[in-house]
């Protein structure tokens, strides 16, 4: 397995791949990796011949100082993590081979971004959309491999895509979890175990809410309801958002006909979670 900081080795070795005829798959994370990241890397082994992951912390898509130094860095870990899954090259740039100096453009994605993640955190999508239109830039034709736990963030980056003809097939990859329920996440290593307990929260709201639209409930109002009075009786320290929206567009719905995802971030201590779940009230329960 190769390990390169430089944008010009990684196009190096790229090309190098593509001459032989092997497609590239891409897996880009801040690091930290979990078995849910190994589960993307898993899925590009599969079906491409030449796989690349990016481990860089994009300052760009943070809020708060604070929770940029707060997350999680475990390098050598993760170095481990892809050679075990049969990564060919990990690209790890520092940020001034990213940023050599403070970019001038921006990538806004409008419509998708407008609500849940995009309304509580100004400008954090125009950071991942700057970061990963450069990387895409970087890596270049590639199937690129995203979890679906960060579900408007995979939406982000599709209509980036398409928008801008980025020659690059987007993947989204289920969600993993842990036999309780809870999303892999890199924050969770965070948690108090006290607090990992009360995060099992917003699992229980989507479990609520899923079960009465097996009920017959279609209220979107209703239902937004009941997974809130979950969550509040859990004592969470702050509940950002419990919303259903349409799985495509990410606007509101009103009522339940069909596919709808549910969607909501928490504050559990100083650790703020995302997830959401996709429910369809066509299929048989």
């Amino acid at each position: 397995m190769n390990a390169t900081g430089r944008i010009t080795e990684v196009r190096k070795l790229l090309d190098a791949a593509r001459q032989e005829g092997l497609r590239v798959g891409f897996v880009p994370t801040m690091g930290a990796l979990h078995e849910g990241h190994r589960s993307l890397m898993r899925r590009a082994r599969a079906s491409n011949g030449f796989v690349v992951v990016n481990i860089f912390v994009n300052p760009t898509q943070f809020n708060a100082t604070a929770d940029l130094a707060a997350y999680p860095r475990t390098f050598a870990d993760d170095l481990e993590a892809c050679a075990a899954e049969g990564v060919d090259l990990v690209f790890h740039p520092d940020e001034s081979e990213i940023y050599p100096r403070p970019p001038s453009t921006r990538v806004l994605v409008e419509g998708v971004t407008s609500s849940m993640e995009g309304e509580r955190r100004p400008g954090h999508f125009a950071g991942v959309a700057l970061v990963v239109a450069k990387l895409f830039n970087i890596v270049g034709p590639c199937t690129a491999y995203f979890g679906e736990k960060d579900a408007q963030q995979l939406r982000v980056v599709r209509r980036m895509v398409e928008d801008l003809d980025f020659p690059v097939d987007v993947v989204g990859c289920p969600t993993v979890r842990d036999a309780d329920g809870l999303a892999l996440s890199s924050r969770n290593a965070r948690l108090k175990p006290d607090d990992r307990q009360r995060a099992l929260a917003l699992v229980a709201a989507f479990r609520e809410i899923e079960r009465l639209v097996a009920d017959g409930e279609r209220g979107a109002a209703a239902l937004t309801a009941a997974g809130r009075n979950v969550l509040e009786r859990a004592a969470l320290d702050q509940i950002d958002y419990l919303e259903i929206v349409d799985p495509d567009t990410l606007e509101g719905l009103e009522r339940v006909d069909g596919q709808a995802l549910v969607c909501g971030a928490v504050w559990v201590g100083d650790v703020r979670l995302i997830d959401n779940v996709l429910i369809d009230e066509t299929k048989e329960h």
